[in-house]
């Protein structure tokens, strides 16, 4: 399989979600940031056509929510990809409402999660 996606960033405070999707995403020849907080990811980001955000919903000192209702989160353009573990309708509504690319629950699987981040690249191509 080409790769999806030139690069994908992840923000989840899981180390271990982050290593998993790391590892998958790699193994398809897509280049990989993760950052444990969006305060992290924020420091780092810098845009490039085909990239895309695999944004963790539930993160310490904000969500990923509120981080995209933010200043700097509505700064962003790229696409954005919402998981949570925790999910219920306000929190699709909300991600809808703000624009986000794709919402996933987890555990997503690995197909799920490569035929979306394709989708979502493609479609803000």
């Amino acid at each position: 399989m080409a790769a999806i996606a030139s690069k994908v960033f992840i923000v989840d405070d899981d180390e271990a979600v982050r290593d998993a999707l790391k590892v998958l995403l790699e193994s398809y020849g897509i280049a990989v940031e993760d950052f444990p907080s969006a305060a992290e990811f924020v420091r780092h980001y810098q845009l490039a056509a085909g990239q895309c955000l695999v944004l963790d919903q539930h993160l310490p000192q904000t969500t990923g929510l509120d981080f995209l209702g933010s200043s700097q989160g509505a700064a962003l353009h790229v696409p954005v990809i919402l998981l949570t573990g925790r999910g219920d309708r306000s929190i699709r509504n909300r991600a809808h409402e703000l624009g986000v690319a794709a919402y996933l629950e987890k555990p997503v699987r690995d197909d799920i999660l490569l035929a979306t981040i394709s989708r979502v690249v493609d479609a803000a191509s």
